[in-house]
């Protein structure tokens, strides 16, 4: 039996020009990570990330508190939908990107009703697969990871795969899909283990990296 560790990425740049860039919260979040796998002693058999740079800085950050360089394979499967995209396909009009709790509150609002219009198949975003091919493409990488011969596989991704992929263990709706999404909180780590017929869920959304009194004020969601 293997276990499949899942991490969401770090702390990403919410309302910059560029989000798909760590914070400097999100770096720090990741190398804690890799501090608390170091004292674990846990070693890894093989390394899956997505291709975007939040990713790859991520698995970065982990090296560096693991003391060790990990070299990942890269899977465009592990992608995160693009979330201004779903939100258009239900809020043609441009948001107000003034930085505030009202617009940010707002924006989540309707990414949560894009995300469900998504999955139900009532919207297709531009630019983007239809819910059941973006599920196909998470499931290629699970398989992968069940047939793989691995013990431990370290995963690193974004909310939607993560979330799409516990769905497809434990059968979710549609609506409880998209709030496990919308929970899932920045460098959590999500465990499965696996044999080559079948995953099962052990953990969710786990922050035991962040339990320090050094860290606290570092649990975030974007």
């Amino acid at each position: 039996m293997g276990t499949l560790y899942v991490v969401r990425h770090g702390q990403a740049s919410f309302g910059a020009a560029d989000y798909d860039q760590l914070s400097a919260l999100g770096q720090r979040q990741s190398v804690q990570l890799g501090r608390y796998f170091a004292a674990k002693k846990l070693t890894f058999d093989a390394v899956l990330t997505g291709t975007l740079k939040r990713h790859t800085q991520t698995l970065a950050g982990i090296s560096t508190g693991l003391g060790e360089p990990l070299h990942a394979l890269q899977w465009p499967g592990l992608n995160e939908y693009d979330s201004e995209a779903v939100i258009a396909a239900v809020h043609p009009t441009p948001l107000d990107r003034t930085p505030s709790p009202e617009n940010y509150h707002h924006h989540f609002r309707l990414l949560r009703t894009g995300l469900m219009q998504w999955m139900l198949g009532r919207v297709q975003p531009d630019g983007m697969p239809s819910w059941p091919d973006f599920t196909k493409q998470v499931v290629q990488v699970m398989d992968y990871v069940r047939q793989s011969g691995n013990e431990n596989v370290l995963l690193i991704s974004s909310g939607g795969p993560i979330a799409c992929a516990i769905g497809q263990v434990l059968g979710t709706p549609p609506e409880a899909t998209v709030e496990l999404n919308m929970r899932l909180r920045n460098s959590a780590v999500t465990e499965f283990t696996f044999t080559p017929k079948r995953f099962a869920l052990q953990t969710y959304n786990t922050l035991a990296h962040l339990d320090a009194p050094e860290c606290a004020g570092w649990v975030t969601h974007a």
